[in-house]
């Protein structure tokens, strides 16, 4: 379908994924098990990078790989931290709460796709950050996110 949206357009544009952002970080700042990943809080910096990652995940303009290095900075930021499978499984659950506290669409098709990054990316996280991970990519391109299976319906 041509005129599908991406997933960008249909969340509401980069405004939302902010609001996303914002709304998740603040639910880690106050989580016992994944605050302390972050001391002192989250900065208004990466609070900036993170929604300029998903933006262009979404469908967005590539300015994190512009601006930012890709997809290998971002694998940086994640390497070594021996994140534990209940630290992932949190990120992801408090992610999803995160969507709704920022108004994101909660049609299921969004959600599908949205809760299928995050299921994605967690994981993929994970298994990089493990101290002496074997076969971690250290170069690949930004994942483009779409819809997969479930466009959205559009009568």
């Amino acid at each position: 379908m041509a005129d599908t949206p991406t997933l960008l357009e249909w969340a509401g544009g980069p405004a939302a994924f902010r609001r996303l952002i914002d709304a998740f970080y603040d639910r880690v700042e106050r989580d016992e098990l994944l605050s302390p990943l972050f001391p002192g809080g989250v900065s208004e910096q990466h609070r900036a990078h993170v929604t300029t990652w998903w933006v262009e995940v979404m469908g967005g303009a590539a300015d994190y790989t512009a601006r930012h290095g890709g997809y290998a900075t971002m694998l940086a930021h994640h390497l070594e931290l021996a994140i534990t499978a209940e630290q992932r499984f949190r990120f992801a659950s408090l992610m999803s709460r995160a969507a709704d506290d920022a108004g994101l669409p909660g049609d299921p098709e969004f959600r599908a796709a949205f809760v299928g990054y995050v299921e994605w990316g967690t994981r993929l996280a994970m298994q990089n950050s493990q101290p002496g991970a074997p076969d971690v990519v250290l170069a690949a391109p930004v994942p483009r996110w779409g819809w997969g299976v479930a466009p959205p319906y559009q009568p």
